[in-house]
């Protein structure tokens, strides 16, 4: 899995899974040649990655049992990480959508893991403790209709996706969206805390978190709601209840595409952070005593290219102590990817749109893979669809 041995980095994924889903024994070793899968050596196997395009190498049982050897050695930063079984992966996402408006149905469907896409109703319903792993789609719980009414107001697509919300909160027995979405906030919260594993991307990350801070607190204005917000909203804001932020301020004006300070994506304009110099470097962990924020770091390259969403980066400020940074961008002081617990489960925030489409569009064209088998930035997707998978071990103490 080092950056010239394999030939579709992100294929590799879906055959480890696919080996996992068949039952087969495989083992992750953290820090060695990119994050290498060792999987047992069947016939079945070497024709799937044949056909898939996945490059491969046949080991003796002695030279595999050399590389444990030298992975378990103190002296190196390695690990092995047994896989035990394929995780069952859910996509809130809404009804209808294609796989290309988000991009972790996009590298799923590439790399051919098998997914289920849910949203509110299932959601509502209890059904979340069916899956191990939850993906949270470009999405706005704040009830705000992703903060496109500035600009796309009179948009059909705008009008018709208010409406399908309006129509879907009343059928689940709600007033407003804002409401409704935060009912579906606190299900995923608990699904976390329960012991599930959530990844969410962009406008997902801290639209959620400001939707829990906010419970109780009307921080939509009339033109989405219908009525106005809380006055001096700001101050009755719980920092307590949020996942991953703190003292973060909200963006009060609604024509203004941004929820609050915690994204980076102004500041970078100001500062006119350059395209060809836009990157975020991965954090090194301890393999043996820190094993999950290396599992999620695992690449090819330590440098990743950066890429813009209408939430690109969290300011390292409105970061919880608690929370680890994974991946950050000095040159803009701010985190790019970040992990944290909660309760008995963990989540994963990761800011932009699409790794390989440096700053998407509505009504853009959607990112063709087979041009990108190697990306850094989507390998780290992937990298926490597995996650779930690992054996579990006990603290080192």
């Amino acid at each position: 899995m080092e950056a010239e041995g394999q030939q579709n980095h992100l294929k590799a994924y879906g055959i480890t899974y696919w080996a996992l889903d068949k039952s087969y024994k495989v083992s992750w070793l953290l820090n060695y040649r990119g994050g290498a899968f060792l999987l047992p050596d069947d016939g079945v196997i070497r024709k799937e990655c044949q056909i898939r395009g996945v490059s491969f190498e046949i080991l003796s049982d002695a030279a595999a049992n050399s590389i444990l050897e030298e992975i378990s050695s103190p002296s190196q930063n390695m690990e092995t990480v047994v896989l035990e079984k394929a995780p069952k992966i859910a996509v809130y996402t809404p009804k209808g959508k294609q796989p290309w408006d988000d991009a972790v149905t996009m590298v799923l469907t590439y790399a051919e893991i098998p997914y289920t896409e849910i949203y509110d109703e299932e959601v509502l319903s209890d059904q979340l403790v069916l899956y191990d792993w939850l993906h949270l789609h470009h999405e706005d719980f704040t009830g705000q209709y992703g903060k496109f009414f500035g600009a796309y107001r009179n948009a059909p697509w705008y009008i018709e996706q208010k409406k399908q919300a309006e129509d879907l909160a009343k059928k689940l027995g709600y007033s407003k969206v804002s409401e409704e979405k935060l009912a579906v906030s606190i299900k995923i919260r608990d699904y976390v805390i329960g012991g599930g594993f959530m990844f969410a991307m962009c406008s997902a990350t801290d639209s959620f978190d400001i939707a829990l801070a906010a419970e109780g607190v009307d921080i939509c204005e009339s033109m989405f709601d219908g009525d106005p917000s809380t006055p001096n909203y700001q101050t009755r804001i719980d920092y307590t209840n949020s996942f991953a932020f703190k003292d973060f301020i909200l963006e009060r004006n609604p024509e203004k595409y941004e929820f609050s300070n915690i994204d980076t994506t102004e500041d970078r304009v100001k500062k006119r952070v350059p395209f060809e110099k836009d990157y975020f470097s991965l954090m090194d962990f301890s393999a043996k005593w820190d094993p999950i924020p290396t599992m999620l770091c695992q690449n090819h390259t330590q440098l990743v290219k950066g890429f813009m969403g209408q939430t690109t980066a969290f300011n390292a400020s409105t970061v919880k102590a608690n929370v680890l940074t994974l991946g950050e961008c000095k040159i803009n002081g701010e985190a790019r990817y970040i992990h944290g617990t909660k309760g008995k489960g963990m989540f994963t925030f990761y800011g932009g749109h699409d790794p390989e489409d440096y700053q998407h569009h509505v009504g853009d064209a959607p990112t063709v893979l087979d041009l990108h088998p190697n990306s850094p930035g989507y390998r780290l997707i992937l990298n926490n669809v597995l996650f779930p998978a690992a054996r579990k071990k006990k603290q080192k103490t």
